[in-house]
């Protein structure tokens, strides 16, 4: 830390304190060439969480586009709306505990996964979107699968 009148590095603690909200540490310090006291302040640096696409593009997590998607694939089904939100909220707990980078496969599996226990219709309808069906047998064989699980 450069003293704010000499310029010099060198410096010692004087005092340490933690913010009372808990996001910052303040710091009194002393120049150890002139002597003058400054305070500094120190944060966690806070690292976005980032998607890597299906085409190696990363672009950081957006909580919006998980919520949009479940609020399409739910769309007049009879879920609650705050039972959207708590899925949503799971699937960001989730994935901000883990790496700084997440494949989005990882992500639609798990929200597929808490889909079909929620509602199999939402389920189909958000398969549907995310694993870009090439053409009628695939979706047939989802569906199918789908059945012969609840069997």
């Amino acid at each position: 830390m450069n003293c704010p009148q000499c310029a010099e590095i060198a410096d010692k603690v004087i005092e340490t304190r933690e913010s009372k909200d808990g996001l910052y540490i303040r710091r009194r310090r002393e120049c150890l060439h002139c002597g003058k006291r400054f305070t500094t302040y120190e944060k966690i640096e806070d690292i976005p969480l980032m998607v890597v696409k299906k085409d190696g593009r990363r672009e950081p997590f957006d909580m919006d586009k998980i919520r949009k998607g479940l609020y399409r694939a739910l769309e007049k089904r009879p879920v609650q709306t705050k039972q959207i939100e708590q899925l949503a909220r799971q699937v960001e707990e989730f994935f901000s505990r883990s790496d700084r980078e997440v494949p989005t496969f990882k992500i639609g599996s798990m929200i597929m996964e808490k889909l079909k226990k929620m509602d199999k219709v939402a389920y189909v309808r958000f398969a549907s979107v995310y694993l870009e069906f090439k053409s009628l047998e695939e979706f047939l064989a989802e569906l199918q699968g789908l059945l012969k699980k609840e069997e």
